[in-house]
């Protein structure tokens, strides 16, 4: 059986998602440094140092085809503004986790995150037929729980305890999923929420 994941660029009115690369370092970079994105401890945002392990590790996830990493691009200045990904995919059960995603601050609750959503969720519900789509975040970061919960994802339940990060600190995992029988009102909502 070949790859399932394939390098796809998705495209709306504010952005174009395009497959990660090694050369988008330094729009990355200066995309993490709008709001020094890498202070915020519950979450991976890369700073500068770690910034060429990051990338390494999603093009890898690729090549093992349980990933599929995005680049996000502002139509308007043909920027890099951030990055997201499909990630944890399993496609025997054609299941896929949406994550990895941040963008600039400057981009940060402008409409962006809804639409990249919305082309992520089409092409993994329309195109790749999944069943089930994950959405995973800290316990901490309210501002992740509440925009996949305003996607109309429904939270599956907590993993307490699930990963020891850097630091040494225990996280504490929410988990959502939008489920294939959901995916035609959500879109009609994404679409009504995009419009306006």
């Amino acid at each position: 059986m070949g790859k399932w994941l394939k390098r796809i660029e998705l495209e709306g009115d504010l952005v174009r998602l395009i497959p990660l690369q090694l050369d988008h370092k330094e729009q990355l970079i200066a995309a993490a440094d709008d709001g020094e994105l890498w202070n915020l401890w519950f979450t991976s945002v890369p700073s500068k140092d770690s910034i060429d392990e990051y990338i390494e590790s999603a093009l890898n996830s690729f090549h093992y085809d349980n990933g599929l990493p995005f680049a996000v691009v502002d139509k308007q200045s043909n920027k890099i503004i951030g990055t997201t990904r499909f990630l944890n995919v399993t496609s025997m059960h054609r299941r896929v986790e949406i994550g990895a995603t941040w963008y600039a601050k400057s981009f940060q609750k402008t409409g962006v995150n809804t639409e990249c959503k919305y082309l992520l969720l089409k092409y993994a519900f329309e195109e790749l037929k999944c069943i089930a789509v994950e959405f995973r975040t800290h316990w901490h970061n309210h501002a992740s729980r509440n925009a996949i919960a305003r996607l109309g994802a429904k939270q599956d339940g907590i993993l307490r305890n699930h990963q020891i990060g850097l630091d040494g600190t225990l996280r504490d995992t929410v988990v959502f999923s939008i489920v294939r029988d959901e995916w035609d009102v959500i879109k009609k909502s994404l679409l009504f929420k995009m419009k306006r």
